[in-house]
């Protein structure tokens, strides 16, 4: 069985854990998104480093946007880098701080904003997107998508409601699931709703997780249970959606 992480923060590692996960036999590749410009430094040189590692450069948006020049630098550097990037990433809105009242009405249009940035580059560009935007931020997502006609679009760890989901499967946009589809009843009702061929597997590491996970540090040997929970659910072998979510991994990021 070989796997593909489909979102994971490698950078976010030690040293030591890194080589750990990039010298698992089973793991065929991951997709190393960025939360800033330093962070897009330093999964580029991981990618360099390793052919495992595919890098796909952005800004996180659950911290402070970036002032003008700081966007500037990083669309700079992201021109000059575009051809080894796998895709723009890791980008969206702060659903999260806003739930956490750290973001007001017009902050929020600063973050409408830089995503609409993100989107133009991915039309000019031709990169698939990796997307951060759950409950009420994904319609607002779906729109800027639309508008610029963007198809490629992947929206991690994602959660939301039915008419939303039904507008994601009818636009062709995928989503990953994490380890928490092992234990969380919302996750695998997702899981059951969106289409296999649409689908792809992550960890979101080193993000910890509960149930069977407590305690434990995130890496992609977890992916196996999402797995086997996928084909439970889905009423599949593990080896066909091993197969069918690597494949989908593969045809959505082009390698």
């Amino acid at each position: 069985m070989k796997i593909i992480d489909a979102h994971i923060h490698l950078d976010f590692y030690n040293q030591y854990e890194i080589n750990q996960i990039l010298n698992l036999e089973f793991l065929e590749a991951l997709v190393s998104v960025s939360t800033n410009l330093n962070s897009c430094k330093k999964n580029l040189q991981l990618s360099l480093n390793n052919r495992k590692v595919k890098a796909a450069f952005g800004f996180h948006p659950e911290q402070r946007p970036p002032n003008e020049q700081e966007l500037e630098s990083l669309i700079k550097w992201m021109k000059k880098h575009k051809d080894v990037m796998i895709a723009i990433g890791e980008v969206g809105l702060p659903y999260y701080l806003s739930k956490e009242g750290k973001v007001s009405e017009k902050e929020f249009q600063l973050y409408a904003e830089l995503l609409e940035v993100f989107v133009k580059l991915a039309k000019e560009w031709d990169k698939p997107m990796v997307i951060h935007a759950v409950y009420d931020d994904a319609p607002i997502v779906c729109d800027l998508l639309e508008k610029y006609s963007v198809t490629k679009a992947h929206f991690h760890w994602f959660k939301g409601d039915e008419a939303t989901i039904a507008r994601m499967i009818e636009n062709g946009y995928y989503i990953s699931v994490t380890p928490e589809v092992v234990y969380k009843e919302k996750i695998q009702r997702l899981v059951q709703i969106y289409p296999i061929d649409q689908m792809m597997v992550e960890t979101d590491g080193p993000w910890k997780f509960e149930g069977p996970f407590v305690d434990k540090k995130t890496e992609p040997t977890m992916i196996k249970q999402s797995i086997s929970t996928i084909a439970r659910l889905k009423s599949l072998s593990e080896i066909e959606v091993a197969e069918k979510v690597l494949n989908n991994t593969k045809q959505y990021y082009g390698f």
